[in-house]
């Protein structure tokens, strides 16, 4: 495994991520930010969150996997949230574990959410930027 996911010492552990990564690779990822859009660009989980998230998570996979790689390498996680709430951010963890769930794996990379007035399409809730490394 070129990734491994740590809690460092002195810092707070969260139950939802782990507060850093330890990459060993040569070959680095950056995936575009991913949306609920299926194969053929159409929109799934219309003004749903919580299914936009998991469709948004599942295309992260989807592109990893295209490329060689897998969750296991992501590094990092940045997911852009239009109105960012609290409860919103609650919508957004459980179409992540959805997402988790039918892949079988655990999105416990280190991440960041951004509260934003919007993305590109309205009909957008939220938008999930990945970095993966290989060997």
């Amino acid at each position: 495994m070129t990734v491994e996911l740590v809690n460092p010492e002195g810092i707070v552990k969260v139950p939802v991520h782990h507060q850093a990564s330890i990459a060993r690779g040569s070959k680095i990822i950056a995936l575009a930010g991913q949306v609920s859009w299926d194969a053929d660009a159409q929109l799934v989980g219309e003004g749903d969150l919580a299914a936009q998230s998991e469709q948004a998570y599942l295309n992260v996979a989807t592109a990893l996997r295209g490329l060689g790689a897998s969750t296991d390498d992501i590094t990092h996680v940045t997911v852009y949230v239009v109105g960012y709430t609290p409860a919103a951010g609650k919508q957004v963890m459980e179409g992540r574990r959805r997402a988790a769930d039918r892949l079988g794996v655990d999105f416990q990379h280190p991440g960041t959410f951004i509260g934003v007035t919007s993305l590109f399409d309205p009909d957008y809730l939220i938008e999930v930027q990945a970095t993966a490394v290989l060997d």
